[in-house]
Order: structure tokens, then C-alpha cells, then sequence
């Protein structure tokens, strides 16, 4: 089958993938590097949550270590092997197997790529407006909040990042 989708279909492979990330130190973007997101849910106009597909390279992490005060956030794995790491422990996820985080819960959580291949896998979050992400290990001086003017990343004592 060679016919384009057109919308309310769309093929992922037309989406361009974003490496960039808000993170406002250098540290901070350099963890993620390797990280490239497409976002599915804004190709295809979804306003009430939003659908990422992620590839993270080896040794990527798909974010600094966070939770969300009011967004649920669900992931898929579709292909490679990423290690989840949260407040519990770590375990390695496989193609098929998925994980959740609730929003509120204090259980700081993020994915790492160890091995030596490329790993997808699908990221859902709600768009609920006011939410924020704390970052709890110590030597991550972080957090975001939703401001008048969107979401502004903070110290942990509420300075701005400049």
C-alpha cells in the first residue's frame, strides 16, 4: 500500500523528531542529548493530552529525574531494552511492557538507554493547565512551574533560571 494518510491518519515517519529541550543549564540538556521526540498528538491536533514517539540513543536519558503535580504520564516500550529508574529501584523494560506515573505522586522517575542499540518507545501525558515537576535528587537544583506566561523552570527555592 503506497497511498498517503491523510488526516485524521498520519504516518509517524513524516513527523520531525525534536532534540531540543527547555532545560535551562547546559548539565541539564547534556543528559538528554540523544533524546528525539515526534510529536504524534500535536500532528494530529490533540488538545487534551499529548503522544510523543521517543528514541533515545545510548546513553540517553529521557529526562532528568521528575515527577508531575498534576499530569499522569504513561510509556510503551516498542523496541530495545531502557531501564527504568524511580525511587523504588531500577528495572529494564522490554518491547511490549509499559509503566505509569500518577500525577502527584511523589516517586521521582526517569529512562535511561545502557545499552549499545537505539530504543522507541511511546510517551502519553495529560494537558492538564497548572501542573509542575519536581526533581528530587540533590544535585539537580530544578523544578518547573506554570506561570501567567507558561511554564517557567525554577531553583528549588523559586529563583528563576536567568
Amino acid at each position: 500500500m503506497d497511498t498517503k494518510p491523510v488526516l485524521p491518519a498520519l504516518d509517524p515517519r513524516t513527523v520531525p523528531a525534536r532534540k531540543s529541550t527547555g532545560y535551562p543549564t547546559e548539565a541539564f540538556r547534556a543528559m538528554v542529548a540523544g533524546r528525539g521526540k515526534q510529536a504524534l498528538g500535536d500532528a494530529l491536533g490533540l488538545a487534551n493530552f499529548g503522544v510523543n514517539l521517543v528514541r533515545l540513543e545510548p546513553g540517553a536519558y529521557s529526562s532528568l529525574r521528575h515527577w508531575h503535580t498534576r499530569q499522569d504520564e504513561f510509556v510503551w516500550i516498542l523496541e530495545g531494552e531502557i531501564t527504568l529508574i524511580t525511587d523504588q529501584g531500577e528495572q529494564v523494560l522490554g518491547p511490549g511492557m509499559c509503566a505509569g506515573f500518577a500525577a502527584g505522586v511523589a516517586n521521582g522517575h526517569h529512562l535511561t538507554n545502557r545499552t549499545s542499540r537505539p530504543a522507541v518507545y511511546l510517551e502519553v501525558g495529560d494537558r492538564l493547565p497548572g501542573d509542575g515537576a519536581n526533581y528530587p535528587d540533590p544535585n539537580v537544583d530544578l523544578q518547573v512551574r506554570s506561570t501567567r506566561s507558561g511554564y517557567q523552570y525554577q531553583h528549588k527555592d523559586g529563583r528563576p533560571y536567568e
